[in-house]
């Protein structure tokens, strides 16, 4: 069975520890955000659970000052980076929307636009052959 891929960025623009913004979809807004967090690509949709809205409150700025976690900016949640889990604010409980990826051997890192992946599995990015 064939997947749908759609080019998201090349594996060297994601820095450890920052998250960055993209619009795969061409929607005209970053509707997902990327990061590399202990050497592993993780992306998320860019929704806060609490009321589904963009969490960056400029472009590419969705991580804490600490750099600790991803934070909403709208409501000051603060969420896991490795598994998108909110661990302080309105939307304790609950998790960003995790995508899946993969990265080809020329580094390219690939959307699949098969759906979410369920945020209490391993969330890595997978490598392509």
């Amino acid at each position: 069975m064939s997947q749908d891929l759609t080019l998201l960025c090349r594996d060297d623009q994601l820095q450890e520890g920052l998250a960055r913004g993209f619009d795969p979809w061409a929607q005209g807004r970053d509707t997902v955000l990327a990061l590399r967090w202990r050497g592993q690509v993780r992306v998320y949709r860019n929704l806060c659970p609490h009321l589904d809205v963009a969490m960056q409150y400029r472009k590419d700025r969705f991580m804490s000052g600490d750099g600790r976690h991803i934070v909403c900016f709208a409501h000051g949640a603060l969420f896991q980076p490795d598994n998108g889990f909110c661990v302080l604010g309105p939307c304790q409980g609950q998790s960003l929307q995790a995508l899946m990826v993969k990265v080809d051997v020329s580094g390219n890192v690939w959307l699949e636009e098969g759906g979410p992946r369920a945020n209490d599995e391993a969330i890595a990015c997978a490598s392509m052959d």
